[in-house]
């Protein structure tokens, strides 16, 4: 049986995961809080009401500043209280709906991230927008839902011989049970996660992000290079759009025509 092994958002673009006991889901639309959040380069293109989206080269991401995963962050969306911790101690807690909080937190990452003195990044936050890598090429794919095989990753883990944290992957999705890379199989099909139908859409490429071992804020393996190596491609799980809408939660069991998990 294939069933839903954890669910993630990641509310700030670059910053920590956070763990869903349940996930309420519209058609068409992707996690509520999932990177909602981003910190913009000052000189980069992004601006305050942008109706597009843009490249995640735009924002401070792992991709460019592994530092940011030696951060552990925590934002409750219902307060839009932000608690960052480094080491396990608190050295940030602000309020986001404040502009006093918004302002604090420019300030910290401005020293975190080792910017001029007068330069801070650029807090992004619009109403109805995502910072998702996939925003740039259109609203439908900003709200692609991003879906890991853990049996893929333990697959990859013993090609390289080395264990790797799925986490790596900031999927939203994790799900155990398929065999190794057949969640490929459902691009382009429509299967259900408990009562929720979902449509596979692409496979996801992977940056220099994964390279950053996660909690550390160290680049320690070159992992699409080893992909390449390995498969001879860079994939590592799919992105998929919901298709009908419903409450997703751990345990819950993939159904796809002849392929029942």
């Amino acid at each position: 049986m294939t069933t839903v092994s954890a669910l993630y958002n990641y509310p700030i673009k670059g910053m920590t995961e956070q763990a869903l006991a349940e996930v309420p889901l519209r058609t068409g639309q992707g996690f509520p809080f999932d990177r909602e959040i981003a910190l913009a380069r000052p000189a980069g293109r992004y601006r305050p009401g942008m109706a597009h989206g843009i490249s995640k080269t735009e924002f401070y991401v792992l991709v460019s500043e592994a530092r940011l995963a030696g951060l552990s962050t925590h934002l409750d969306p219902g307060t839009d209280r932000l608690i960052v911790r480094v080491r396990g101690n608190r050295v940030l807690d602000v309020d986001l709906s404040t502009r006093e909080g918004r302002d604090a937190v420019l300030r910290f990452y401005a020293r975190v991230l080792d910017l001029p003195a007068d330069v801070e990044p650029v807090f992004a936050r619009d109403e109805g927008r995502r910072f998702t890598d996939t925003a740039h090429n259109s609203d439908r794919q900003m709200n692609f839902i991003s879906l890991i095989n853990l049996a893929t990753v333990r697959d990859f883990s013993e090609r390289v011989g080395q264990e790797i944290d799925p986490l790596r992957f900031r999927a939203n999705i994790y799900i155990d049970g398929l065999a190794p890379w057949q969640e490929f199989t459902l691009l382009g099909r429509e299967f259900r996660l408990g009562d929720i139908t979902f449509r596979g859409t692409k496979p996801t490429g992977r940056c220099a992000a994964t390279e950053v071992q996660p909690g550390t804020g160290r680049r320690d393996l070159p992992v699409p290079q080893l992909l390449t190596q390995s498969y001879g491609h860079q994939f590592m799980g799919i992105y998929v759009e919901t298709v009908t809408d419903g409450l997703l939660e751990p345990g819950a069991e993939l159904t796809v025509g002849d392929l029942v998990g």
